[in-house]
């Protein structure tokens, strides 16, 4: 194990015996009486396991029990990460470094105490295949090709278009940087790692963007395929639900319990295929973010092993122009023949729903 401190942690000195890690009252920790360790922290790169830390120590006069003392009390306080060596070396150089703001991130989010690394080793190992090309579909596969995710496929029957590969449309010549010529280039530039032929094997999950009839989500559900719904339109940015085939509710549910609320909306809803405004109501900043909102449950699903709580069970919604993301439950239904109701977490979320509302996210 390669010892070092959070990356994503400025360190500062509050006084000559007292250091602060991390600005953000949040995050940050103060570790008193570590003046006389100083020059130990500045080793603390990644570069040492903590037999190399101690007797670097050693050459800087400062003895094994106080720089053992002083790393116990760092990985006690989770400032501490404790990388792989094998780990690293399994990272090309290259990608390391393109990854590192994505280990920094989730290391500290997740509280791991590993660096991020077992969240790379699973980002790697993942299969994400995305329904639909256009605004949304297009930047959430090249947000999960930048995380890390080993393989990204698209899967599209419509047209998706140059401008739908970069927020606004926009190409290298409009924003000042040298042209590149071809739209297979403007896909390898927006989209790195992202694979666009017809895959057939089976993903770890699925994302639905755009609109799609529901034989999609039938074969989906047929397949124990996990599924995540996400779009935009009408002024509206739409993330989830996350479907566990089985489990959790499903898209069927979703439409059920709506035309419970709108006896019309079985035909509302068999018109909707197809269907598009000549306009769509869906600007470059709220396809960007709901194709982030996106990208962080798929994130959250590989990362934490599926449990992705903010879409499982539920959507979060973004309403302009109040840019404020809410989540709104979804149960599973009763009627639905997916089974999720007499799961025993549908059962659960059906009894905590019944004493709680939805709130901002």
């Amino acid at each position: 194990m390669r010892l070092a401190l959070k990356p994503g942690l400025a360190r500062v000195w509050r006084d000559s015996d007292t250091l602060q890690i991390g600005i953000d009252p949040r995050r940050a920790v103060a570790i008193s009486g570590a003046g006389h360790a100083a020059a130990l922290i500045g080793l603390l790169d990644g570069s040492r396991d903590r037999a190399g830390m101690i007797a670097a120590a050693g050459e800087h006069g400062i003895s094994a029990e106080a720089a053992d003392e002083l790393i116990k009390l760092l990985a006690a306080a989770g400032v501490l990460d404790e990388f792989p060596a094998g780990a690293l070396r399994a990272v090309p150089d290259g990608v390391r470094s393109r990854l590192a703001p994505e280990l920094a991130t989730t290391s500290l989010a997740h509280g791991d105490g590993d660096g991020g690394a077992r969240s790379l080793a699973r980002r790697d190992a993942a299969y994400v295949r995305v329904y639909g090309a256009g605004k949304v579909g297009a930047t959430l596969a090249a947000l999960l090709a930048s995380s890390g995710i080993g393989h990204v496929t698209c899967r599209d029957t419509a047209t998706a278009f140059a401008a739908d590969l970069t927020p606004g449309g926009l190409c290298e010549a409009d924003i000042g940087a040298p042209r590149q010529s071809g739209a297979a280039r403007a896909i390898k530039s927006a989209a790195p790692q992202v694979r666009t032929e017809d895959d057939a094997g089976r993903p770890d999950l699925a994302v639905l963007t755009g609109q799609h009839g529901p034989e999609l989500a039938a074969t989906l559900m047929s397949g124990g395929v996990p599924h995540l719904s996400a779009a935009a339109g009408e002024a509206i940015g739409v993330a989830g639900p996350l479907v566990l085939p089985g489990r959790t509710a499903c898209l069927r549910c979703l439409n059920m319990t709506r035309a419970d609320a709108d006896p019309q909306w079985p035909l509302v809803l068999a018109q909707l295929t197809g269907c598009q405004p000549a306009t769509p109501a869906c600007d470059c900043v709220l396809a960007t973010s709901v194709a982030a909102q996106a990208c962080a449950q798929v994130l959250t699903f590989i990362d934490r092993r599926g449990k992705a709580d903010a879409v499982i069970n539920g959507t979060l919604e973004l309403v302009l122009p109040g840019w404020q993301w809410r989540r709104r439950t979804w149960l599973p239904h009763p009627a639905c023949g997916c089974g999720a109701a007499t799961y025993p977490t549908g059962r659960q979320a059906r009894v905590r729903a019944s004493g709680s509302g939805d709130g901002q996210c």
